[in-house]
């Protein structure tokens, strides 16, 4: 965040201003933990804490001022404050202030599955030519997006943000703020289905919040392969990127190595791209073209693109390959889960060249009505793959077993199937560890990595 006086902040947020109007501050804070010298302490109120009770914590840290809906007992000297009727309404009004002082392009992310993994691909391409902020770790939500709109600084020529949702309104929230002038989204898929009309229907309409505040001139990058988005029908540009025919950006020729990632095709109206992608998973064409769509329509060359995409790596527990002695091979892909992305995580497995292939599903969570349905729908599918071992974690993870049949083993929690996961994982053998990331299958990994 640039040098903001406090004057001009407390006008962005309607509040009033208590104490401090000589004050400045350079950064913005929501842990009184973490606060530093200079930063601007915003006391959000949640479901399990307020913010408000370590107003002061942070001041002493640091903190330059605070952002406060309840008048503090008493003020403290040389610290600023400003009054608003509500925190997290302020937050949002001063990301979207401070984001109108750029004018920069914004890509906005949505989808089903494959946000993070399309933001990162995205600004891996656009850094090689611009200096470019994205959204990092998991600021992705109501919270987290106006905090990395918050770390915009004067030498950005460039921002990718990812905007999660699991309930209407989430993504036209967000939208408010981010006023893209790119919006992407990855596809449509089952994922919090349980809390949108029950229907991927219901997660098409969240999704296409996010052409609410795409701006007139912008174009909408899109998922040409996705049934539910090819009749998307915009006043703004639309490009479609996919392997059927009639995408603007198309992907051909496509060959996966397995762990050792997948080289492809891509054909847009001015260019052609041979490229290797170094993640596994077939699935990591779309980012690729959704990059290169929107690289194009940014200026940058084709050595740029190609390079961009050469240089991109997975993040966190999203397909990650832990290689191990013996032969040994973790696909680490524990971030999260829905059906469509289980379903590829057990195709790359099947893919892998190791003497034995063992699967560790857990729980997919917000699926609704049809959570049954769906998890019996994997125990299918895994059962038919061919694998040497299936072993099952989670309450809901008890129908995969079930459907799987064929010796598939159900744990109820991590530490009761820890014994079993490290007599299996013996020299040879490719494990796939993955659940949503509420089952917290990190510590499945960690328990693998432990085998020698």
């Amino acid at each position: 965040m640039r040098n903001c006086g406090l004057f001009e902040i407390c006008a962005a947020v309607g509040g009033t201003l208590l104490q401090g109007a000589d004050l400045s501050v350079q950064d913005v804070t929501i842990d009184s933990r973490t606060a530093r010298s200079g930063e601007l302490y915003i006391a959000l109120v949640g479901e399990r804490t307020d913010g408000h009770r370590y107003v002061e914590a942070a001041l002493t840290a640091g903190a330059a001022a605070a952002v406060v809906s309840q008048m503090p007992e008493k003020l403290m000297s040389g610290k600023g404050y400003i009054l608003v009727p509500d925190t997290q309404e302020a937050l949002k009004a001063l990301a979207t202030w401070y984001r109108r002082q750029f004018n920069i392009p914004f890509v906005q992310v949505t989808g089903s599955a494959g946000k993070t993994t399309t933001k990162e691909m995205i600004a891996s391409v656009l850094s090689r030519h611009y200096r470019t902020l994205r959204t990092e770790g998991n600021l992705n939500n109501h919270v987290g997006t106006p905090l990395m709109l918050l770390r915009l600084r004067p030498e950005h020529e460039m921002a990718v943000i990812e905007t999660g949702m699991s309930h209407f309104g989430e993504i036209r929230y967000m939208g408010e703020m981010v006023q893209p002038d790119v919006a992407v989204i990855t596809n449509v898929g089952d994922a919090h289905m349980g809390n949108l009309d029950g229907t991927r229907r219901g997660v098409l309409q969240a999704k296409c919040e996010i052409f609410e505040n795409l701006r007139p001139n912008g174009i909408a990058v899109l998922n040409g392969d996705d049934e539910l988005l090819r009749d998307i029908a915009l006043h703004q540009e639309t490009v479609f990127c996919g392997k059927r025919e009639g995408c603007h950006v198309r992907i051909s020729d496509v060959t996966e190595r397995g762990i050792n990632g997948t080289d492809c095709t891509v054909t847009t109206a001015g260019d052609v791209y041979r490229l290797h992608i170094a993640s596994p998973g077939g699935y990591m064409v779309y980012p690729a073209a959704m990059a290169i769509a929107i690289a194009e329509r940014m200026g940058l060359d084709h050595r740029e693109i190609v390079e961009g995409i050469a240089d991109y790596r997975s993040v966190g527990s999203r397909m990650r390959v832990v290689r191990m002695p013996g032969e040994r091979i973790i696909i680490d892909d524990c971030y999260n889960a829905n059906p469509q992305a289980m379903a590829e995580a057990l195709r790359l497995l099947s893919l892998t060249d190791c003497r034995r292939r063992i699967a560790v599903l857990g729980d997919m969570g917000e699926l609704g009505i049809g959570s049954e349905q769906a998890h019996r729908r994997l125990g299918n599918l895994a059962g038919s793959c061919g694998l040497n071992a299936l072993i099952t974690i989670g309450e809901q993870a008890k129908w995969i077993a079930e459907a799987a049949g064929g010796g598939a083993q159900w744990f109820p929690t991590i530490a009761d199937a820890t014994e079993a996961l490290r007599r299996l994982f013996t020299p040879g053998t490719a494990v796939l560890v993955k659940a949503s990331h509420s089952m917290g299958f990190t510590q499945v990994v960690e328990e693998l990595e432990k085998v020698q």
